[in-house]
């Protein structure tokens, strides 16, 4: 198996993007800065903000019954019924929009994800094009354009209000209040993990989640492996599935990053760090705050073979946090990786502590 590069996932080139995605300098690409013109200057937009501007850009463009298609209130109970499987869903779905319209919204994902977590994303969408032609679908079941808009609350730099980004294999849920936003749960997949024929076959849209987890799993010596293998057997699917707030049962299994050597613990680290930089540099700044705190206070499991192809499933528990990858249907052949906050999915601890201060501002 090849070796994974440590960050080669993080630094792909804007060029990667093609003509076909929304332009790097639109996006959160564009915050990285970079060199310009000779006496440019390029200035960090936050995340909240941009997230703020496009929504409102987006649903300024709507029409009316457009507009009542995609948006809630925040407190409707609809912004907490996520999936990831092809279903019937609330939203604005692309298919729907004009080619105005999904720039637009095209602009509205990009603000939520890092350049790699946009391309990821689009790659995904795509890839239902693929399922097409395997399934010999219509196209109404497998449609690259059967990806929903919604937006809860009013768009503003302070909030509370969110927004999701739905589909097949995606699923991005994002909360904002007072000026910081966070992403959760966060769920990426990919079916086929790898195309195997036709054009665009040798596709690996999900390579660095999968091949990181073998390098973890291949890192460890017998004894540990034995430790960190719970089941011979891989789960049929990530354990939280889509329930709305990230539980298991038990308390944490497998091998504690406590009992693992530099060499074993800096692949399990490029793991994590991956799936934190799948979203813009502020947000990304938080699930690194979360992944610095824990240290070596992290699990590391695995159930299934650990051979390259066979049947397997990894997860990452950590106090705060819990990542999961599944690799089981269609041959060992089709991913689901998911990013859950323990607290924090939805905006759990964000709305906590804007009722809070929303509380003292009245009492004061």
């Amino acid at each position: 198996m090849c070796q994974v590069k440590r960050r080669s996932f993080l630094g792909l080139s804007a060029t990667v993007m093609g003509a076909g995605l929304v332009a790097g300098n639109t996006g959160p690409g564009f915050q990285h800065g970079g060199q310009g013109a000779p006496g440019s200057v390029h200035h960090h937009v936050p995340a909240v903000s941009l997230m703020t501007e496009t929504a409102n850009r987006f649903l300024a463009a709507l029409s009316p019954e457009q507009r009542a298609k995609a948006t809630f209130q925040f407190s409707d109970d609809e912004r907490m019924n996520w999936h990831f499987i092809p279903k019937e869903r609330k939203g604005l779905t692309l298919r729907e929009m004009s080619p105005y319209q999904r720039h637009l919204a095209s602009a509205l994902l990009a603000a939520g994800l890092s350049q790699t977590g946009y391309i990821k994303a689009v790659t995904i969408m795509s890839l239902e094009d693929v399922l097409k032609v395997l399934e010999n679908d219509s196209g109404e079941r497998r449609n690259p354009e059967k990806y929903h808009f919604t937006v809860f609350g009013t768009p503003s730099d302070t909030g509370p209000w969110g927004w999701r980004v739905e589909g097949h294999h995606l699923s991005q849920n994002y909360t904002v209040a007072n000026g910081q936003a966070v992403d959760g749960p966060s769920f990426f997949g990919s079916n086929p993990a790898e195309v195997r024929q036709g054009p665009r076959k040798g596709l690996r849209t999900l390579a660095g989640e999968d091949d990181l987890g073998f390098e973890v799993i291949h890192a460890l010596d017998e004894p540990q492996q034995k430790i960190a293998i719970v089941d011979p057997k891989a789960y049929s699917d990530i354990l939280t599935a889509a329930s709305r707030k990230a539980a298991l049962q038990g308390q944490p299994s497998g091998l504690p990053a406590a009992k693992m050597n530099a060499r074993q613990f800096d692949p399990l680290r490029a793991l994590v760090e991956l799936y934190a930089y799948n979203l813009p540099d502020d947000l990304a700044e938080r699930r690194m705050d979360q992944i610095n705190k824990a240290g070596r206070n992290v699990y590391f499991t695995w159930a299934g073979g650990i051979k390259l192809g066979d049947p397997h499933y990894y997860r990452v528990q950590a106090p705060s946090f819990l990542i999961e990858l599944d690799d089981t249907q269609d041959n060992a052949n089709h991913i689901h990786s998911v990013w859950r906050d323990f607290n924090g999915d939805f905006g759990g601890d964000l709305l906590k502590a804007h009722y809070e201060i929303s509380h003292r501002n009245q009492k004061g």
